[in-house]
């Protein structure tokens, strides 16, 4: 059953919005958003409402998508099998079509589009246009997954400077004009600094850092970059989550204010975040902030 609210409790949350509303009006918000988050439509749509909203308050949001389970989709009714190395897809020539394909246009104009029927005003982009994201080549055994060596940002700030919401795809280019593959965490890490954003939110499909990773109720809700390397050595920081956190560290370590990690599969997960006492998955911070 739908929850009933009367108006003075409406009118309650958003005055105890307020002083949130005030902090990061005008400030930059990167929202990186992929993988398995993106699959079901109903949250794809209500992370959609979250940013609209934070740009109807005057928060000035940047967002950076991946897609690979619907790159691995394609590839598949390809009939090409997908193939990792070490967590990262092996990207020939033609999978780097593929995944330019599915990137920088079916899911960059789809979540425009979504964004746009929510009230916002999206623009996007890949990580080609303008040289936004020059990269080289990470790894021969990789093929065409590509190391960032470079962000021109200019093309981001004009669009937030025209009032847009930029909407970027993760593929990357050299100087010789080869397309890249490039990791959407790494990416937003990169361009977070750029910005020296405010804020970086980085959307999984786990609710954040956990002491147990298979019990949700063991979450950390906060942690500095020490006391993160720490848990490198205890294990706690492991797998797939390594990489995640190497690019919050990279972020905080180039200018980012702060960084967290959130389930973005929680309704709503990014406005309880920024607009609320309790927050929402792990806030990682630089050891003096």
């Amino acid at each position: 059953m739908e929850q009933q609210f009367s108006n003075a409790q409406r009118a309650q949350v958003l005055t105890q919005a307020l002083p949130y509303i005030k902090r990061y009006t005008g400030k930059i918000v990167v929202v990186k958003y992929g993988g398995n988050a993106m699959i079901n439509e109903t949250r794809k749509q209500q992370v959609m409402e979250d940013i609209a909203l934070l740009w109807l308050i005057g928060v000035r949001v940047v967002l950076i998508h991946g897609g690979g389970p619907e790159i691995s989709q394609l590839m598949d009714r390809l009939g090409k099998q997908p193939t990792f190395v070490d967590g990262l897809r092996v990207t020939d020539r033609e999978t780097v079509d593929i995944v330019q394909m599915v990137l920088a246009g079916k899911i960059n104009k789809s979540l425009v589009n979504l964004l746009q029927m929510q009230g916002g005003n999206a623009v996007g982009l890949s990580g080609m246009d303008g040289r936004l994201i020059e990269a080289e080549v990470k790894d021969e055994r990789l093929g065409f997954v590509g190391e960032v060596t470079h962000v021109h940002i200019q093309p981001v700030l004009d669009l937030l400077e025209k009032g847009y919401i930029p909407v970027i795809s993760t593929v990357g280019c050299d100087k010789q004009g080869n397309s890249y593959n490039i990791n959407s965490d790494t990416a937003a890490a990169y361009i977070a600094a750029a910005l020296q954003a405010e804020r970086l939110i980085m959307m999984t499909d786990i609710d954040g850092i956990l002491k147990d990773k298979d019990d949700p109720s063991t979450l950390i809700p906060e942690l500095t970059v020490r006391e993160a390397m720490a848990l490198y050595d205890t294990g706690v920081i492991s797998g797939g989550m390594i990489p995640k956190v190497d690019c919050c560290i990279h972020a905080l370590e180039e200018g980012v204010k702060n960084v967290v990690i959130l389930d973005g599969r929680v309704p709503h997960s990014i406005l309880m975040e920024l607009l609320t006492d309790e927050g929402a998955g792990t806030w990682i911070r630089r050891d003096n902030a």
